[in-house]
Formats: C-alpha cells, sequence, structure tokens
C-alpha cells in the first residue's frame, strides 16, 4: 500500500483510512517501532486489558482460592512483634 507524505505544520506525517482504524483499533495512539530499515506502526495495547472481566470469572468459578497459605505452619508470628 503506497501512503503519501503530507506536511502538518512545520513536520510531515501520513494519514491512515477510517477503515484501517478501525480494523486495528487504533484510537488515539499507536506505538512506533523502528528496525534496521522498517517502521512498524502497531495499536498501543492497554496494559491488563480484560483483567477485571478474567477476575470476575475465575471468582464466580471459585478458582480465586491462595496456592500458598499466608502463614506457614511452622512460623511464629510472635518473634516478628
Amino acid at each position: 500500500m503506497d501512503i503519501n507524505i503530507i506536511p502538518i505544520g512545520n513536520s510531515k506525517g501520513i494519514r491512515l483510512s477510517k477503515t484501517i482504524l478501525e480494523k486495528y483499533q487504533i484510537t488515539d495512539s499507536i506505538e512506533m517501532i523502528l528496525e534496521e530499515d522498517q517502521i512498524i506502526l502497531k495499536p498501543k495495547s492497554v496494559a491488563r486489558k480484560g483483567w477485571e472481566k478474567q477476575f470476575k470469572k475465575m471468582h464466580d468459578a471459585g478458582d480465586d482460592t491462595m496456592l500458598i497459605p499466608e502463614v506457614f505452619e511452622d512460623e511464629n508470628i510472635e518473634e516478628w512483634s
């Protein structure tokens, strides 16, 4: 796909079509990766996206219990007081 470089104020830029923005769910910003002879534009991913929904699903299934106890049987809590 050929894209023209366009003037934007004192800089230059590219214009992405609405179709591309929608297809790759690009809204506000993108990540630009510079490699040897390539410029890669990626949709910026939101950290921990969907975690809340997955945690609720785990809770509903009863799969959110502690795997390691908070206090081990051989620990003496009074030592730390």
